[in-house]
């Protein structure tokens, strides 16, 4: 087989790239190991900063994620037994996010690449980037018992933390930074009217939570909880119990509790890989960088990889001007410690740590006291919050 540009792992960053391409007549191939149910069973995150959004309908698949996300103009963070508001559209010049299941907006895009009659092959064993600094890269994958070889011009590698692409670059090439923070967040998916109608972050003594929505009928709550932890130990009931003790009472009195429909643990960790380049293959997303999720930028960055990435390669194949593939691992980079920053920032606040000091627990008091005195400080929070600039 021969395309331009082969991309390995079909989840929404390899897909949008696929899309984007695709409708500036730029051949590719999606690889991806599972199946296509298998990757639509995947809860993720569901809060899209504003140029996320303005990709996702210029790959033409935006349309249902207009009709059905909630736009949001703030958030509100909980500390105190009250509430405050984070103004967004305010303090970032008319800006806002959309909070949309990640699940529903890879949906949309697997609808594209069908209605474009893209190239995605499921079930790809054995996916394995070849000659990665000659001009003519391949990738071989196995399919049953045959084994494929794709010949192509530039490899993308998007295909997660644990893929195969960022383990072709040599050792001495590459270059990792991690933090793992010693807490992980228990996560609730529940068939029941949210708590408010915007996020709510709460800091308490007992621990961090997060209320958030995916609908107006479909909520996600989350608590920090001890990586020692394991779901078997928390029913639901513990888990309400618990969650209404971290908020507001306000809050909490109005709490609809249900029956969990997905329960899962997530660990906290940061992580980047320098280069995002290495020959002709190119990382983007989790393949490259992870963020906690409190600030909410993980598929936020892989969507500005993406940004970089499309852009790059249609002035590549369009202009002839490689300067854009050129630049990408140092823009791409650039961008990526700046969500670190913030993300690092955000949960240092409003975590408990448990080996902290009274000194930390000061500072975290006067950042909070600063945050909500500071209208410099909270135009910081909301611009980073809606999405730098690319």
């Amino acid at each position: 087989m021969k395309t331009q540009v082969c991309i390995i792992g079909g989840g929404p960053s390899g897909l949008l790239l696929s899309q984007l391409l695709h409708l500036k007549g730029i051949e590719n191939i999606v690889l991806e190991r599972q199946n296509r149910e298998y990757v639509l069973t995947r809860i993720r995150a569901g809060v899209l900063e504003q140029g996320f959004a303005e990709l996702l309908r210029e790959a033409q698949c935006g349309e249902r994620m207009d009709r059905e996300g909630e736009l949001h103009h703030g958030f509100y963070i909980a500390h105190d037994g009250r509430l405050d508001r984070i103004d967004l559209h305010q303090h970032s010049g008319g800006r806002s996010v959309m909070v949309y299941g990640q699940t529903e907006l890879t949906r949309d895009l697997y609808e594209g690449r069908d209605r474009l009659k893209g190239q995605v092959i499921h079930n790809a064993e054995d996916v394995q980037p070849h000659d990665l600094k000659s001009a003519h890269p391949y990738v071989t994958y196995r399919l049953g018992d045959e084994v494929v070889r794709i010949d192509c011009d530039y490899i993308v590698g998007a295909d997660g933390f644990h893929g195969v692409s960022r383990r072709s670059i040599p050792k001495t090439v590459l270059k990792e930074f991690e933090k793992i923070y010693p807490f992980g967040w228990l996560g609730v998916l529940s068939r029941t009217k949210p708590v408010s109608p915007e996020l709510i972050y709460a800091r308490h003594a007992r621990g961090f939570a997060l209320c958030s929505l995916r609908s107006q009928v479909l909520s996600r709550y989350y608590i920090q909880v001890p990586l020692s932890d394991s779901v078997e130990q928390w029913s639901d009931d513990d888990f309400w119990v618990e969650l209404k003790r971290r908020l507001p009472d306000e809050v909490s009195q109005r709490l609809v509790t249900g029956a969990s429909i997905e329960k899962s643990i997530a660990p906290l960790r940061s992580f980047v890989a320098e280069p995002m380049r290495y020959g002709n293959l190119f990382l983007a997303g989790d393949a490259a960088h992870i963020v906690p999720p409190t600030g909410a930028r993980g598929l936020n960055t892989a969507g500005s990889d993406i940004y970089y990435l499309y852009h790059a390669m249609v002035a590549q194949y369009h202009r002839g001007d490689s300067s854009g593939l050129d630049l990408y691992s140092q823009k791409a980079l650039a961008r990526a410690w700046k969500a670190q920053r913030f993300s690092w920032w955000l949960t240092t606040m409003l975590h408990t740590f448990p080996e902290a000091l009274e000194y930390d627990q000061r500072l975290q008091d006067t950042d909070l006291s600063y945050l909500f005195s500071s209208e410099a400080a909270m135009r910081s929070l909301a611009e980073n919050y809606v999405g730098l600039p690319f």
